[in-house]
Parts: structure tokens; sequence; C-alpha cells
């Protein structure tokens, strides 16, 4: 018996991550400066941190319901009202996940299969594709434009939609490209779903980081609300990556399907976590808005400096990434990416690995240390030069 046999098709077909290779490089290497890893520099704000020790304290190592703590479930649908005009009802219409990716992965496989096809919008986060994949449903790739910023425009999905198409995934602020949509824009992307049976899956992770304008949720549009899924969490908002706490929210109907993969596959999300959430809704907006301005900071230097070196770069308003294009230089995404690595030191992600679509680019995360960004910069500047 052959075990690579055994495996079901679609598992044994998808590709690894296209990041995982240069972050087992860069681990061999000292005086290495990454600008890969999409998470937060900073620490968890410690007053979020202290509930969660807190909580471990008094003994509380239990079960939480299937769907996460009912005070934590208020609290986010407080915030989602508070925020962006979202209301949600605690009781039946959101889960608390292990963070935004179970989201994702049980909103398509509640609502997908053989046969369905599923939009992605590329440059994207990796595991839409994969999470699509795995279900036996088919990702139907949506390149989006460097002309237009890497917004996702009706032309586009129009293109897109086919008879088979059961989802499409709305991925903003966007990773890579730090592409944000506008009211009016997402308005002409409504006109086009609004009338169709497909549901929306709008990933909302990066919403807390946008720059100049406010994040606003295709679900706050009144025709589509019980169309939209949005997933979200604390991982990038609230430096708390490594405590895997995200939720889902949507119409009753398609979160109780929703819990049904949850409690089987999951039980419930880590009670810790929870506990430290709690804290982060109510007392954590300051150390956030802390956190953004620094982003905004950051931003300002990155998009600058690839300028300075000659290289395109929109500028992005959400998330913290920087998506420059490297087409100027002659090579390819990886081999620009490697060859920065072997002789600067520096990790930057090719964009390819977001989709064929971003070829020709690189994406630079700005959620590390000044210090480490204007170093960084300076060994890219030399890099350009060296094989001009």
């Amino acid at each position: 018996m052959m075990l690579q046999d055994m495996i079901r098709e679609n598992v044994r077909n998808m590709p690894p991550s296209g990041i995982r290779k240069y972050f087992d490089m860069v681990n061999d290497m000292e005086d290495a400066i990454s600008l890969g890893i999409g998470e937060p520099d900073f620490v968890t704000p410690w007053n979020v941190v202290e509930s969660g020790i807190y909580s471990l304290e008094q003994g509380h190592t239990h079960y939480s319901s299937n769907a996460g703590f009912m005070e934590l479930r208020r609290e986010i649908a407080n915030s989602l009202k508070n925020k962006y005009q979202l209301k949600y009802d605690p009781k039946d219409e959101i889960i608390v996940t292990v963070g935004g990716s179970e989201g994702i992965d049980i909103a398509l496989r509640t609502l997908v299969g053989p046969g369905d096809e599923v939009i992605i919008p590329e440059p994207s986060f990796v595991a839409y594709k994969g999470c699509t994949a795995f279900t036996g449903a088919t990702p139907k790739i949506l390149n989006l434009r460097a002309c237009d910023k890497f917004k996702l425009t009706p032309e586009l999905l129009e293109e897109a939609i086919t008879s088979k198409t059961k989802v499409v995934i709305i991925p903003f602020p966007n990773n890579p490209t730090g592409a944000t949509m506008t009211r009016d824009e997402l308005h002409s992307i409504v006109e086009v779903l609004k009338d169709r049976d497909i549901i929306i899956i709008s990933d909302e992770i990066y919403s807390e980081l946008t720059y100049e304008k406010k994040h606003v949720s295709i679900a706050s549009f009144p025709e589509i609300r019980d169309k939209t899924i949005v997933i979200n969490g604390f991982s990038k908002a609230y430096a708390m990556t490594g405590w895997r706490l995200g939720y889902v929210c949507g119409n009753k109907i398609l979160i109780n399907a929703m819990k049904k993969i949850h409690q089987y596959a999951i039980m419930c999300s880590p009670t810790t976590a929870q506990y430290a959430a709690i804290e982060a809704l109510k007392n954590g907006e300051n150390s956030v808005k802390e956190m953004v301005s620094e982003y905004n900071r950051r931003r300002r230097v990155m998009v600058s400096s690839f300028k300075n070196m000659g290289l395109q770069c929109f500028e992005p308003l959400g998330a913290f990434y920087v998506f420059p294009s490297i087409k100027s230089t002659g090579m390819t995404s990886d081999k620009f990416c490697e060859e920065l690595l072997k002789k600067e030191k520096v990790l930057v992600i090719p964009g390819n690995a977001f989709g064929e679509c971003g070829e020709g680019f690189i994406r630079a995360c700005y959620a590390s240390s000044m210090d480490h960004i204007l170093e960084a910069m300076k060994r890219i500047e030399r890099f350009i030069k060296s094989i001009k």
C-alpha cells in the first residue's frame, strides 16, 4: 500500500504555502531583518494579558458554550454596532472561533462542495484557495489589477460570476496589498450581488487597521446583510496572534449551520483567550489607537522609501503591508526575494505567493520596529543599485 495514494487528491495536489520556505531560510541567518511575518511586533497589552492570567488563577479552565461566552459575544456585538453600524444578535448570530482562519474554514465547509465555485480576488490571503480546495469546490480566481489599486471592481466581478458561483470572498482591508474599499466602491459590488443567490464571505480581520478613512463593512448594506458572513478577530488589532481567537457573524440560519461544524470539530474556543478578549473589547481601545498611530508612521516611511528607490508603489490605506512593484528590476518576484535575502539579509515575500497576478511585486510588512524598517530600506536600496 502506498500511503501517498491514500491521501485525497485535492489535499495531495495543494502545494504548501509559498511563504514558508522564506521563513525557513531566514531562521538560519544571523543579523537578518524580517519584513515578512504578518503579525504585530507589539506585545499583547498588559491589561489583556492580565485578564487571561487572572482567569487561570480563578480556576476558569472549563469549556465555554460552543459559540463562546455570552459576555464576549455581547461585547463583540456592541463593538461592531458602535464602529461599523452592524447589528448582530449575540444569542444566535455570532460564533467565537479559533482565529479568523477557523471562521473562513467553517464558512466554506458549510456552503460549498464539489461542483461549486468560490470567487477569490487575488492577490489575497493564501488560506482562501486552500480552504476552498479542501471542500472539493473550485477556486475561481479573479485577478485584481495594479491600475485599480488592487480594488475589486464590479466589471471584474461580473466577468467572474458563472452559474456555479456559490460564494464570493471580499478580502478588504487586503493582505498583501493594503488595499481598502470605500462605501461607494462597495455599493457598486452590492449592486452586482444583491439579486443573486450568492453568499459573501467578508474577511475584515484588518478592519481596525485603516489610515485616513474608516473601514466600511459590506454587511452594513441592508440589502445583502443576510447573505454576508463577516470574519473578524483579535489577532491583528489587539496584537493577539498567538491567542488564536476570532469570530464569525451572520444571519442565524447560516450561523447555526456553521455552529454544527464548530461544535463537532472544535467544541469551543480557548476560554483563557476568551476572558482576555472580553478585556480587550472593554478597555483596549487606547492601546489599539496607539498601535495604529505607530503603524501609520511606519507606513509613510516605507512607502516613501520604496518610491525614492524608483519602485512604483501605490499607497496602502489598510492592514500593515506595502506592495511595491519590482518589475523595473527585470527579476521575478521569487528571484528578487531570494537574492535580497542572500545578499542583504532582508526578508520580504514574493507577490506571487498570494496569487499569480502578484508576480512582479513583493510584500513588505511594516509591523516591525522603526529601526529595523530604516535599516531594511537601506539594504534594499543598496541591493537595487547593485543589480542595475
